[in-house]
Protein backbone atom coordinates (compact mmCIF):
# COMPACT_ATOMS: atom_id res chain seq x y z
CA UNK A 1 0.00 0.00 0.00
CA UNK A 2 3.19 2.53 0.65
CA UNK A 3 4.38 1.80 -2.59
CA UNK A 4 1.33 1.97 -4.70
CA UNK A 5 0.74 5.44 -2.75
CA UNK A 6 4.27 6.43 -4.23
CA UNK A 7 3.47 5.57 -8.08
CA UNK A 8 0.60 7.38 -7.77
CA UNK A 9 2.53 10.54 -6.48
CA UNK A 10 4.96 10.22 -9.08
CA UNK A 11 2.68 9.24 -11.61
CA UNK A 12 -0.81 11.81 -11.45
CA UNK A 13 -0.85 14.77 -13.52
CA UNK A 14 -3.43 17.51 -13.39
CA UNK A 15 -4.85 16.07 -17.36
CA UNK A 16 -5.59 12.49 -15.19
CA UNK A 17 -7.96 14.80 -12.58
CA UNK A 18 -11.86 14.98 -12.97
CA UNK A 19 -12.64 18.11 -14.70
CA UNK A 20 -15.81 18.09 -12.12
CA UNK A 21 -13.37 18.38 -9.31
CA UNK A 22 -12.27 21.83 -10.45
CA UNK A 23 -14.39 24.23 -9.20
CA UNK A 24 -14.49 22.38 -6.04
CA UNK A 25 -10.78 22.79 -5.59
CA UNK A 26 -10.75 26.49 -6.65
CA UNK A 27 -13.02 27.17 -3.99
CA UNK A 28 -11.25 25.33 -1.23
CA UNK A 29 -8.44 27.89 -1.70
CA UNK A 30 -10.53 30.46 -1.58
CA UNK A 31 -12.37 29.47 1.30
CA UNK A 32 -9.27 28.92 3.11
CA UNK A 33 -7.88 32.03 2.77
CA UNK A 34 -11.13 33.35 3.84
CA UNK A 35 -10.58 32.39 6.86
CA UNK A 36 -6.95 32.47 7.54
CA UNK A 37 -7.93 35.91 7.05
CA UNK A 38 -10.47 36.23 9.55
CA UNK A 39 -8.30 34.60 12.10
CA UNK A 40 -5.19 36.64 11.69
CA UNK A 41 -5.89 38.48 15.13
CA UNK A 42 -6.85 35.37 17.02
CA UNK A 43 -4.47 34.71 20.04
CA UNK A 44 -3.34 31.67 18.62
CA UNK A 45 -1.09 33.83 15.81
CA UNK A 46 0.76 35.47 17.66
CA UNK A 47 1.97 32.74 19.75
CA UNK A 48 2.68 30.68 16.92
CA UNK A 49 4.26 32.81 14.98
CA UNK A 50 6.35 34.26 17.58
CA UNK A 51 6.96 31.36 19.34
CA UNK A 52 7.84 28.92 16.54
CA UNK A 53 8.06 30.43 13.54
CA UNK A 54 9.90 33.65 13.36
CA UNK A 55 12.79 32.43 14.97
CA UNK A 56 14.06 30.91 11.92
CA UNK A 57 15.97 32.98 9.53
CA UNK A 58 14.57 31.24 6.02
CA UNK A 59 12.78 33.50 4.73
CA UNK A 60 11.45 31.24 1.59
CA UNK A 61 7.66 32.36 1.50
CA UNK A 62 4.65 34.70 2.20
CA UNK A 63 3.22 34.28 5.63
CA UNK A 64 -0.54 34.30 5.50
CA UNK A 65 0.62 36.35 1.89
CA UNK A 66 1.81 39.21 4.14
CA UNK A 67 4.70 40.90 3.34
CA UNK A 68 6.60 39.31 6.19
CA UNK A 69 8.47 36.45 4.67
CA UNK A 70 9.38 33.08 6.68
CA UNK A 71 10.24 29.12 5.98
CA UNK A 72 7.65 27.43 4.27
CA UNK A 73 7.35 25.09 6.66
CA UNK A 74 6.63 27.59 8.89
CA UNK A 75 4.45 29.20 6.81
CA UNK A 76 2.38 26.47 6.43
CA UNK A 77 2.95 26.07 10.10
CA UNK A 78 1.20 29.08 10.81
CA UNK A 79 -1.32 29.69 8.68
CA UNK A 80 -2.88 26.14 8.80
CA UNK A 81 -2.76 27.02 12.37
CA UNK A 82 -5.29 30.54 11.76
CA UNK A 83 -7.27 28.63 9.59
CA UNK A 84 -8.63 26.04 11.93
CA UNK A 85 -8.55 28.10 14.66
CA UNK A 86 -12.14 29.58 14.32
CA UNK A 87 -13.61 26.06 13.01
CA UNK A 88 -14.84 28.03 10.20
CA UNK A 89 -12.72 26.01 7.27
CA UNK A 90 -14.39 23.49 5.15
CA UNK A 91 -15.27 19.34 6.42
CA UNK A 92 -14.99 16.48 4.47
CA UNK A 93 -13.47 12.60 5.83
CA UNK A 94 -14.20 13.49 9.87
CA UNK A 95 -11.96 16.24 8.97
CA UNK A 96 -10.41 19.24 7.91
CA UNK A 97 -8.64 18.46 4.42
CA UNK A 98 -7.72 22.10 3.07
CA UNK A 99 -6.75 23.98 6.12
CA UNK A 100 -4.06 21.49 6.00
CA UNK A 101 -3.81 21.20 2.40
CA UNK A 102 -3.96 24.92 1.19
CA UNK A 103 -1.24 26.24 3.88
CA UNK A 104 0.97 23.77 2.68
CA UNK A 105 0.81 23.85 -0.84
CA UNK A 106 0.70 27.66 -1.46
CA UNK A 107 3.78 27.68 1.37
CA UNK A 108 5.76 24.91 -0.87
CA UNK A 109 4.78 26.45 -4.17
CA UNK A 110 5.87 29.93 -3.65
CA UNK A 111 9.65 28.47 -2.82
CA UNK A 112 9.40 25.91 -5.71
CA UNK A 113 7.92 28.42 -8.21
CA UNK A 114 4.75 25.89 -8.72
CA UNK A 115 2.85 26.89 -11.23
CA UNK A 116 -1.86 26.56 -10.59
CA UNK A 117 -1.76 22.99 -12.69
CA UNK A 118 0.93 21.76 -10.23
CA UNK A 119 -0.95 23.51 -7.02
CA UNK A 120 -4.62 21.66 -8.07
CA UNK A 121 -3.38 18.60 -8.72
CA UNK A 122 -0.82 18.58 -5.29
CA UNK A 123 -4.21 19.27 -3.26
CA UNK A 124 -6.09 16.40 -5.22
CA UNK A 125 -3.53 14.24 -4.90
CA UNK A 126 -3.59 14.99 -0.97
CA UNK A 127 -7.38 15.11 -0.87
CA UNK A 128 -6.93 11.08 -2.55
CA UNK A 129 -4.32 9.75 -0.35
CA UNK A 130 -6.64 11.19 2.77
CA UNK A 131 -9.34 9.12 1.73
CA UNK A 132 -7.79 6.10 0.81
CA UNK A 133 -6.28 5.96 4.05
CA UNK A 134 -9.28 7.38 5.98
CA UNK A 135 -11.51 5.09 4.30
CA UNK A 136 -9.64 1.63 5.87
CA UNK A 137 -11.21 2.78 9.65
CA UNK A 138 -13.41 5.46 10.16
CA UNK A 139 -14.01 5.99 14.10
CA UNK A 140 -10.95 7.69 15.03
CA UNK A 141 -12.42 10.20 17.54
CA UNK A 142 -13.78 7.59 19.33
CA UNK A 143 -10.27 6.67 20.11
CA UNK A 144 -9.17 9.81 21.35
CA UNK A 145 -7.29 11.13 17.80
CA UNK A 146 -8.17 14.10 15.79
CA UNK A 147 -8.71 13.02 12.07
CA UNK A 148 -7.49 16.13 10.77
CA UNK A 149 -3.88 15.49 11.93
CA UNK A 150 -3.79 12.30 11.55
CA UNK A 151 -4.44 12.16 8.18
CA UNK A 152 -3.41 15.45 7.44
CA UNK A 153 0.06 14.70 7.57
CA UNK A 154 0.45 12.30 5.64
CA UNK A 155 -1.97 13.83 2.92
CA UNK A 156 0.49 17.39 3.54
CA UNK A 157 3.20 14.88 2.39
CA UNK A 158 1.61 13.60 -0.66
CA UNK A 159 1.02 16.95 -1.69
CA UNK A 160 4.85 17.89 -1.04
CA UNK A 161 6.01 15.18 -3.00
CA UNK A 162 3.74 15.82 -6.32
CA UNK A 163 5.04 19.77 -6.01
CA UNK A 164 8.46 18.39 -5.35
CA UNK A 165 8.48 15.80 -8.08
CA UNK A 166 9.50 13.02 -6.53
CA UNK A 167 10.06 9.50 -7.82
CA UNK A 168 7.78 6.54 -7.06
CA UNK A 169 9.99 4.85 -4.24
CA UNK A 170 10.80 8.54 -2.43
CA UNK A 171 6.96 9.60 -2.58
CA UNK A 172 5.98 6.41 -1.09
CA UNK A 173 9.06 7.48 1.93
CA UNK A 174 7.40 10.79 2.24
CA UNK A 175 4.25 9.20 3.45
CA UNK A 176 6.12 6.75 5.75
CA UNK A 177 7.91 9.68 7.34
CA UNK A 178 5.05 11.42 7.55
CA UNK A 179 3.09 8.69 9.85
CA UNK A 180 5.79 9.70 12.23
CA UNK A 181 4.70 12.96 12.40
CA UNK A 182 0.51 11.96 12.64
CA UNK A 183 -1.42 12.64 16.15
CA UNK A 184 -3.13 15.08 17.41
CA UNK A 185 -5.32 14.31 20.99
CA UNK A 186 -9.20 14.67 20.83
CA UNK A 187 -8.93 16.02 24.34
CA UNK A 188 -7.45 18.80 22.75
CA UNK A 189 -10.94 20.24 21.17
CA UNK A 190 -12.50 23.26 22.95
CA UNK A 191 -8.71 24.54 23.09
CA UNK A 192 -6.18 26.17 20.69
CA UNK A 193 -4.68 23.11 20.15
CA UNK A 194 -7.65 22.00 17.47
CA UNK A 195 -6.41 24.92 15.23
CA UNK A 196 -3.02 24.16 15.75
CA UNK A 197 -3.23 20.92 15.21
CA UNK A 198 -3.92 21.98 11.10
CA UNK A 199 -0.54 23.74 10.96
CA UNK A 200 1.04 21.39 12.95
CA UNK A 201 0.32 18.62 10.14
CA UNK A 202 0.89 20.88 7.41
CA UNK A 203 4.59 21.78 8.41
CA UNK A 204 5.01 17.85 9.13
CA UNK A 205 4.06 16.91 5.93
CA UNK A 206 6.14 19.48 4.08
CA UNK A 207 9.34 18.02 6.09
CA UNK A 208 8.46 14.69 5.49
CA UNK A 209 8.55 15.83 2.13
CA UNK A 210 11.60 17.75 2.19
CA UNK A 211 13.50 14.75 4.04
CA UNK A 212 12.18 12.45 1.72
CA UNK A 213 13.80 14.55 -1.53
CA UNK A 214 17.13 15.21 0.52
CA UNK A 215 17.29 11.31 0.70
CA UNK A 216 15.53 10.24 4.60
CA UNK A 217 14.67 6.48 4.61
CA UNK A 218 11.35 5.50 5.92
CA UNK A 219 9.82 1.98 6.19
CA UNK A 220 9.00 0.63 2.95
CA UNK A 221 5.40 -0.89 4.38
CA UNK A 222 5.05 2.18 7.16
CA UNK A 223 1.11 2.25 6.02
CA UNK A 224 -0.09 -0.90 5.89
CA UNK A 225 2.58 -2.92 8.50
CA UNK A 226 0.56 -4.64 11.33
CA UNK A 227 2.81 -2.35 13.37
CA UNK A 228 2.09 0.83 11.34
CA UNK A 229 0.24 3.70 10.28
CA UNK A 230 -3.00 2.60 10.10
CA UNK A 231 -2.73 -0.67 13.12
CA UNK A 232 -1.39 2.51 15.43
CA UNK A 233 -4.31 4.67 15.00
CA UNK A 234 -7.01 2.00 14.23
CA UNK A 235 -10.05 2.52 16.60
CA UNK A 236 -10.31 -1.47 16.78
CA UNK A 237 -7.13 -2.68 15.32
CA UNK A 238 -8.77 -4.41 12.62
CA UNK A 239 -8.08 -1.99 9.82
CA UNK A 240 -8.68 -2.98 6.47
CA UNK A 241 -5.05 -3.41 5.27
CA UNK A 242 -6.14 -5.97 2.81
CA UNK A 243 -7.97 -4.33 -0.01
CA UNK A 244 -6.56 -3.37 -3.12
CA UNK A 245 -5.98 0.45 -3.23
CA UNK A 246 -7.96 3.14 -5.24
CA UNK A 247 -5.97 5.46 -6.44
CA UNK A 248 -5.68 6.44 -9.83
CA UNK A 249 -8.20 3.96 -10.51
CA UNK A 250 -11.03 5.82 -8.95
CA UNK A 251 -11.31 9.35 -7.79
CA UNK A 252 -12.59 9.68 -4.17
CA UNK A 253 -13.27 13.62 -4.24
CA UNK A 254 -16.39 13.78 -6.16
CA UNK A 255 -18.08 11.33 -4.21
CA UNK A 256 -16.78 12.88 -0.38
CA UNK A 257 -16.96 16.49 -1.48
CA UNK A 258 -16.07 19.07 0.36
CA UNK A 259 -18.76 20.95 2.66
CA UNK A 260 -18.37 24.94 2.97
CA UNK A 261 -19.08 26.26 6.23
CA UNK A 262 -21.14 29.28 7.00
CA UNK A 263 -20.81 29.30 10.64
CA UNK A 264 -17.34 29.29 12.22
CA UNK A 265 -18.01 26.33 15.16
CA UNK A 266 -18.20 22.48 14.82
CA UNK A 267 -20.35 21.18 11.62
CA UNK A 268 -21.60 19.16 13.77
CA UNK A 269 -24.17 21.48 14.80
CA UNK A 270 -25.09 23.73 11.74
CA UNK A 271 -27.74 21.11 10.33
CA UNK A 272 -29.82 21.64 13.41
CA UNK A 273 -28.66 25.32 14.15
CA UNK A 274 -30.32 26.29 10.71
CA UNK A 275 -33.07 23.31 11.01
CA UNK A 276 -33.94 25.19 14.20
CA UNK A 277 -33.74 28.83 12.80
CA UNK A 278 -35.77 27.66 9.97
CA UNK A 279 -38.86 26.60 12.25
CA UNK A 280 -39.18 29.57 14.32
CA UNK A 281 -38.88 31.71 11.49
CA UNK A 282 -42.40 33.83 11.51
CA UNK A 283 -43.30 32.42 14.85
CA UNK A 284 -43.82 34.52 17.96
CA UNK A 285 -42.02 32.37 20.38
CA UNK A 286 -40.09 33.61 23.09
CA UNK A 287 -36.98 31.72 24.73
CA UNK A 288 -39.07 31.64 27.55
CA UNK A 289 -42.23 29.78 26.15
CA UNK A 290 -39.73 26.91 25.19
CA UNK A 291 -40.13 23.87 27.72
CA UNK A 292 -37.04 21.42 26.07
CA UNK A 293 -35.24 20.68 22.73
CA UNK A 294 -34.54 17.50 21.17
CA UNK A 295 -32.27 16.94 18.89
CA UNK A 296 -31.56 13.78 17.06
CA UNK A 297 -28.66 13.30 15.13
CA UNK A 298 -25.48 10.68 14.71
CA UNK A 299 -23.86 9.22 17.78
CA UNK A 300 -20.44 9.95 16.48
CA UNK A 301 -21.65 13.72 16.39
CA UNK A 302 -22.68 13.72 19.66
CA UNK A 303 -19.82 12.15 20.76
CA UNK A 304 -17.69 15.14 19.43
CA UNK A 305 -20.19 17.89 20.51
CA UNK A 306 -18.99 17.22 24.63
CA UNK A 307 -19.57 20.53 26.02
CA UNK A 308 -23.10 20.70 27.04
CA UNK A 309 -22.42 23.94 29.15
CA UNK A 310 -19.53 26.11 27.39
CA UNK A 311 -18.37 28.58 29.67
CA UNK A 312 -15.81 30.25 26.41
CA UNK A 313 -15.97 30.54 22.66
CA UNK A 314 -13.58 27.37 22.36
CA UNK A 315 -15.92 25.14 24.20
CA UNK A 316 -18.87 26.76 22.47
CA UNK A 317 -17.66 25.52 18.96
CA UNK A 318 -18.31 22.00 20.20
CA UNK A 319 -21.67 22.43 21.73
CA UNK A 320 -25.01 21.12 20.43
CA UNK A 321 -26.75 22.99 22.95
CA UNK A 322 -25.05 25.98 21.89
CA UNK A 323 -25.84 25.86 18.72
CA UNK A 324 -30.04 25.81 19.23
CA UNK A 325 -29.31 28.45 22.02
CA UNK A 326 -27.94 30.95 19.86
CA UNK A 327 -30.72 29.44 16.62
CA UNK A 328 -33.24 30.84 19.52
CA UNK A 329 -32.28 33.79 21.33
CA UNK A 330 -29.74 35.41 18.53
CA UNK A 331 -30.85 33.66 15.40
CA UNK A 332 -27.38 33.78 13.69
CA UNK A 333 -24.13 32.15 14.39
CA UNK A 334 -20.89 34.21 13.25
CA UNK A 335 -18.05 35.08 14.89
CA UNK A 336 -18.98 38.09 17.10
CA UNK A 337 -22.05 34.81 18.05
CA UNK A 338 -19.57 33.05 19.40
CA UNK A 339 -17.58 35.77 21.57
CA UNK A 340 -16.89 35.13 25.32
CA UNK A 341 -19.18 37.43 26.41
CA UNK A 342 -21.79 36.54 24.39
CA UNK A 343 -21.46 32.66 25.03
CA UNK A 344 -21.66 33.90 29.32
CA UNK A 345 -24.70 35.73 28.34
CA UNK A 346 -27.46 34.71 31.44
CA UNK A 347 -29.66 34.17 29.05
CA UNK A 348 -27.68 32.17 27.17
CA UNK A 349 -26.42 29.89 29.82
CA UNK A 350 -29.95 29.72 31.31
CA UNK A 351 -31.54 28.08 27.92
CA UNK A 352 -28.55 25.21 27.84
CA UNK A 353 -30.21 22.88 30.02
CA UNK A 354 -33.06 22.83 28.19
CA UNK A 355 -31.19 21.16 24.74
CA UNK A 356 -30.60 17.25 24.79
CA UNK A 357 -28.64 15.63 22.08
CA UNK A 358 -30.24 11.80 21.03
CA UNK A 359 -27.81 10.36 19.21
CA UNK A 360 -29.05 7.84 16.59
CA UNK A 361 -26.98 5.08 15.18
CA UNK A 362 -27.64 5.90 11.61
CA UNK A 363 -24.86 6.50 9.15
CA UNK A 364 -24.29 8.60 6.42
CA UNK A 365 -22.87 6.59 3.47
CA UNK A 366 -20.67 9.48 1.87
CA UNK A 367 -19.68 10.32 5.66
CA UNK A 368 -20.40 7.50 8.11
CA UNK A 369 -19.31 10.32 11.24
CA UNK A 370 -22.64 11.60 10.21
CA UNK A 371 -26.47 10.36 10.26
CA UNK A 372 -28.20 11.00 7.31
CA UNK A 373 -30.06 13.22 8.63
CA UNK A 374 -30.89 15.22 11.75
CA UNK A 375 -34.23 16.49 13.52
CA UNK A 376 -35.05 18.96 15.93
CA UNK A 377 -38.13 18.85 18.51
CA UNK A 378 -39.33 21.96 20.55
CA UNK A 379 -41.83 21.50 23.18
CA UNK A 380 -43.72 24.96 24.36
CA UNK A 381 -44.66 24.97 27.93
CA UNK A 382 -48.36 25.23 26.66
CA UNK A 383 -48.00 21.65 25.05
CA UNK A 384 -47.28 22.43 21.68
CA UNK A 385 -44.89 20.50 19.80
CA UNK A 386 -42.92 21.84 16.80
CA UNK A 387 -40.91 19.51 14.71
CA UNK A 388 -38.62 20.79 11.76
CA UNK A 389 -38.85 16.62 9.92
CA UNK A 390 -35.51 15.02 8.46
CA UNK A 391 -32.96 18.03 8.12
CA UNK A 392 -31.02 16.36 5.12
CA UNK A 393 -28.47 19.52 3.84
CA UNK A 394 -27.64 23.12 4.50
CA UNK A 395 -26.50 25.39 2.55
CA UNK A 396 -22.45 24.89 1.49
CA UNK A 397 -23.33 20.98 2.23
CA UNK A 398 -22.08 18.82 0.12
CA UNK A 399 -25.47 18.03 -1.70
CA UNK A 400 -26.27 21.89 -1.47
CA UNK A 401 -22.65 23.78 -2.63
CA UNK A 402 -22.16 27.54 -2.31
CA UNK A 403 -22.84 29.07 -5.11
CA UNK A 404 -20.16 32.16 -6.57
CA UNK A 405 -22.10 34.94 -4.87
CA UNK A 406 -22.17 33.37 -1.49
CA UNK A 407 -18.82 32.17 -1.43
CA UNK A 408 -18.12 35.82 -2.45
CA UNK A 409 -19.97 36.90 0.48
CA UNK A 410 -18.35 34.83 3.44
CA UNK A 411 -15.13 35.84 1.40
CA UNK A 412 -15.68 39.49 1.70
CA UNK A 413 -16.79 39.36 5.22
CA UNK A 414 -13.40 37.38 6.21
CA UNK A 415 -11.46 39.72 4.62
CA UNK A 416 -12.93 42.87 6.17
CA UNK A 417 -10.24 43.84 8.54
CA UNK A 418 -7.33 42.93 6.34
CA UNK A 419 -8.24 44.24 2.44
CA UNK A 420 -10.48 46.81 0.86
CA UNK A 421 -13.24 46.06 -1.42
CA UNK A 422 -11.12 46.36 -4.63
CA UNK A 423 -8.22 43.63 -2.92
CA UNK A 424 -10.93 41.43 -1.85
CA UNK A 425 -12.10 41.51 -5.07
CA UNK A 426 -9.05 40.94 -6.87
CA UNK A 427 -7.51 37.99 -3.99
CA UNK A 428 -10.97 36.72 -4.56
CA UNK A 429 -11.15 36.52 -8.57
CA UNK A 430 -7.18 35.42 -8.33
CA UNK A 431 -8.05 32.30 -6.20
CA UNK A 432 -11.40 31.22 -8.37
CA UNK A 433 -8.89 31.01 -11.07
CA UNK A 434 -5.44 29.39 -9.21
CA UNK A 435 -5.06 26.56 -12.02
CA UNK A 436 -4.77 29.18 -14.68
CA UNK A 437 -1.98 30.88 -12.43
CA UNK A 438 1.69 31.08 -13.55
CA UNK A 439 2.78 31.05 -9.78
CA UNK A 440 1.89 32.21 -6.70
CA UNK A 441 2.48 35.37 -7.29
CA UNK A 442 -0.96 36.12 -8.93
CA UNK A 443 -1.81 36.13 -5.02
CA UNK A 444 -1.58 39.83 -4.12
CA UNK A 445 0.65 40.71 -0.91
CA UNK A 446 -1.37 42.01 2.10
CA UNK A 447 0.52 44.89 3.75
CA UNK A 448 -1.66 45.45 6.55
CA UNK A 449 -0.88 42.64 8.38
CA UNK A 450 2.57 41.26 10.56
CA UNK A 451 4.11 44.66 10.04
CA UNK A 452 7.05 43.78 12.13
Amino acid sequence: MTADIGRFLADVTYDDLPPEVLPMVRDAFTDTIAVIMVGIDEPVTDIVRKTLVEPSAAAEARACLSSHRVSAPGAALLAGAIAHSLDYDDQSMSGHPSAVLVPAILAEAETLGSNGKQMVTAYVAGYEVWCELWRRDQSYHAKGWHPTSVFGAMAAAAAGAVLHRLSAEKAATAVAIAGSYAGGLFSNFGSMMKGFHAGMAARGGLEAARLAAAGMSGGADAVENKQGFLMAFSTNRDPDVSSPSRLGKEWYLPKHKLMIKLHPTCYFLHRSFNGTVAMLEGRDISPDDIESVEVRMGRAQVTVLVYDKPQNRWEAEFSGQYGIAAAVILGKLGVPELADEVVLRPEMQAFLPKVTLVPVDEYDERDPVFSPTESVKITLHSGEVIESGPIRTIPGHANDPLTREQLWSKFRECTAKTHSDSEARELFDALQTIDAAASTDVLPTCAKIFNV
